[in-house]
């Protein structure tokens, strides 16, 4: 099993907390990983980036060549056109239709999804809404993951463990409120 997985978005949305349950996973299924961050302005809403790489062969490089992605996580739909030069020819974009405009010439979300729409292997979901529908609206990270889950590789049931053993230290409710997200990101996706 081989999977390289670039996650992208701005600063606070979460894509940490992805790559970390999704190592969780991994590590649990026995699997070796290596990840890369790119935090750039993180904190005043710029882009941040992590190469995922997953195998169960020894892994040498932590970043992924371009176009050698089997998919890109994107919880912004402008970012998740930014990284597709790294995206192979049977990669997969697993996207948020919310933008978040954070720059004054943001293009407009139309032409942003008319772009990820020719993709071939493209799912585009509206996190934000389906994470606050389901009483989580900071989940949307983790809804994204569910939606993407099922082309990962590894057991549900790993990834819901990731999620326990991440987000255990802020109390069982913060827990469940994020398995539920989870949840709900795999029942929009399928």
């Amino acid at each position: 099993m081989k999977k390289d997985i670039i996650l992208a978005g701005v600063g606070g949305q979460g894509i940490l907390s992805i790559a970390a349950v999704i190592g969780e996973a991994a590590l649990k299924e026995g699997f070796n990983i290596k990840q890369a961050e790119v935090h750039g302005m993180s904190q005043r809403g710029g882009d941040v980036q992590s190469n995922l790489r997953i195998s169960s062969n020894p892994i040498a490089s932590d970043l992924i060549p371009k176009g050698c992605a089997d998919i890109i996580i994107s919880l912004e739909p402008m970012e998740a056109l930014r990284y597709l030069p790294w995206l192979s020819k049977e990669g997969w974009i697993v996207t948020n239709t919310t933008p978040f405009v954070n720059i004054p010439n943001y293009p407009q979300i139309e032409s942003i999804m008319e772009e990820l729409r020719k993709i071939k292997n493209t799912i585009l979901v509206d996190v934000d809404t389906i994470a606050r529908d389901v009483g989580n609206p900071r989940g949307a990270n983790i809804v994204l993951l569910g939606a993407c889950s099922h082309l990962l590789g590894m057991e549900l049931q790993k990834f819901e463990e990731g999620i326990r053993r991440i987000f255990s230290d802020k109390g069982e409710e913060v827990v469940e409120a994020n398995l539920k997200a989870f949840r709900a990101g795999q029942a929009a996706s399928l």
